[in-house]
């Protein structure tokens, strides 16, 4: 959503879908109407979204760093309301390391690990949060790793 070439990318997207035999949508696949600007564009881009998501028959998510050491937090809710609709979840991840192994952090003195900003980084061996790797199948590697194992799966 956030590259510069978006609605190329989107539709390179689909067409990797197309590949594994799924129709994907993508959340631009919808203009925003002429004159629209500011919440109301905002609003109505939410809206579409989510109308997507209940279209979906399952949700594939980019979980890789996005301006920090978590994933996109739009995506992060997406994949929330996804799980609320009990739709199956999908994402990939480049990092297999543990969360622990991705972000710096010291000991203290009680032995928890602490953050830069004085926050206990969670130690759970998962490559993301919790209630990300505990909601979603998450395969490390890229979209088209992601879609080969979500094609495998539905052949099993």
């Amino acid at each position: 959503m956030f590259r510069e070439d978006t609605l190329a990318y989107g539709a390179s997207l689909k067409t990797m879908c197309q590949r594994y035999g799924f129709e994907g949508l993508y959340p631009l696949d919808n203009a925003i109407p002429a004159g629209l600007q500011g919440r109301a564009a905002a609003q109505w881009i939410y809206a579409g979204n989510l109308e997507l998501i209940r279209q979906a028959d399952m949700v594939m998510a980019n979980l890789n760093n996005f301006r920090g050491h978590e994933p996109d937090s739009g995506t992060c809710f997406e994949i929330g309301f996804a799980k609320a609709l009990n739709l199956p979840i999908w994402a990939y991840c480049a990092d297999a390391t543990a969360l622990i192994e991705q972000i710096p952090h010291k000991r203290s003195p009680s032995g928890q690990c602490i953050d830069e900003q004085g926050y206990v980084v969670e130690d759970f061996g998962l490559t993301r949060n919790l209630m990300l790797s505990c909601s979603a199948e998450i395969v490390c590697g890229d979209v088209d790793d992601c879609l080969a194992q979500i094609a495998a799966s539905k052949r099993n």
